[in-house]
């Protein structure tokens, strides 16, 4: 299992126990849990600076920046298949469906809708609410699982947003966590590299993986994109006061898209054996597979534990935060975390009911909806978090505005 705590330590092998705190900063942290307004990224002095030039250090400037959450867009797909619909095809039907998982329905890619079309959308009215021009930004971060190339969509993204500067763009795979793990990559980038502003677009279209003949997985997944807009701030604004994000391999055997078994031809080799070789061109992914049981048991246990972890972190108990914001999986899933974490049903950010499980999309178009509509205003803190196949989770708390 692989984890990381949310705080940032710089590493300076050369001059570890040179660098001296400017300010009171924990161990290993960049982020101070004194108090939210007033959240320190790690500033150090080096012993005998003063005696070294410029030219001749080599040392990255450690500079005190703060992130926050300024624009939010989202894009769905015109098609909207609902659990009659459904009902049509598979032996189902829409009391089953909402009751086990509290969608009615779902938006599907059709004709000449596209992630990438998607993705430029839900990014144009991010950076329009953001006021910020794309010539302006510094890196787009593409969150899917699902991109239209082998190679990543993210810069096709950025070429139907204009940008003329040709800012870095590349995407991030992580499922149903990968838009949490584009937030914390944004503040990575901001913090420690420098940059201003950042696209996170989490964005997919699950439906070209989906099994329409199996009742289990079909009723469960749209297609859909959202984004926000990261911009450095003093970091006395800082918006973005804690992380924990973690993934467990084992578990990759309860909900994947593996790659198909490669039909070959077999030669036989001089030696007499079998070459497998060349292997077929086109290598076709399954559809998806999920063990439902085991994914309900993984995230009512690890996603409760995440949220509580990056609230420790950040000096904060579930009572102070003003919304939870969880990935749109299961009705049930949300309501369990909800519970154990003592969040009253007032509180809870959900549009399960009208989009389906839109994995990296869902948590964006969630944040967005709420924010058109007047629910989430600016100051507000929002406990959010990811969890999906890998198995990969996560969870980060924000501050909207």
């Amino acid at each position: 299992m692989a984890n990381a705590s949310g705080f940032f330590s710089p590493s300076v092998p050369s001059l570890r126990g040179k660098i001296k705190p400017s300010i009171g900063v924990i161990g290993s942290g960049i982020w101070s849990t004194q108090r939210i307004s007033k959240r320190v990224v790690c500033s150090g002095t080096i012993e005998g600076s003063e005696k070294i030039s410029s030219s001749q250090s080599q040392l990255p400037r450690l500079v005190s920046k703060g992130c926050k959450l300024v624009g939010c867009g989202s894009a769905l797909p015109s098609l909207q298949i609902s659990n009659d619909d459904l009902a049509k095809i598979v032996d189902t039907s829409d009391e089953w469906i909402s009751v086990r998982t509290g969608i009615r329905n779902r938006r599907v890619i059709t004709g000449k809708d596209s992630l990438i079309t998607l993705s430029a959308e839900a990014a144009s009215k991010a950076l329009q609410m953001a006021g910020v021009d794309p010539d302006d930004l510094d890196l787009v971060l593409m969150c899917t699982s699902t991109p239209d190339d082998l190679f990543g969509s993210a810069p096709q993204v950025q070429k139907a947003l204009g940008c003329k500067r040709n800012p870095l763009a590349y995407d991030i795979t992580a499922a149903c966590s990968g838009f949490v793990l584009g937030l914390v990559s944004a503040a990575c980038h901001i913090r420690g590299g420098g940059f201003k502003n950042v696209l996170v677009i989490g964005a997919d279209t699950l439906s070209r993986y989906v099994d329409w003949t199996d009742r289990g997985t079909c009723i469960l997944f749209g297609d859909a994109a959202g984004a926000v807009v990261v911009q450095a701030c003093d970091i006395e604004d800082d918006g973005l006061f804690s992380f924990d994000v973690n993934s467990d391999g084992e578990g990759g055997r309860h909900l994947n898209a593996s790659i198909k078994d490669n039909e070959v031809d077999h030669a036989v080799g001089s030696n007499g054996s079998v070459l497998d070789f060349p292997p077929k061109r086109h290598a076709n992914f399954s559809c998806i597979h999920m063990n439902g049981k085991e994914v309900f048991r993984f995230a009512v246990r690890c996603v409760p534990q995440s949220i509580e972890s990056a609230l420790e972190k950040a000096g904060l108990t579930c009572s102070s935060i003003d919304w939870l914001l969880l990935h749109q999986a299961n009705q049930r899933i949300i309501d369990a975390v909800a519970t154990r974490l003592e969040v009253p049903p007032e509180r809870i950010i959900s549009n399960l009911a009208n989009y389906g499980n839109t994995s990296a999309a869902s948590i964006p178009l969630a944040l967005d909806e709420a924010v058109r509509s007047g629910k989430v205003k600016s100051g507000h803190t929002i406990a959010t978090a990811g969890f999906g196949a890998g198995l990969t989770w996560g969870s980060a708390i924000i501050r909207w505005g």
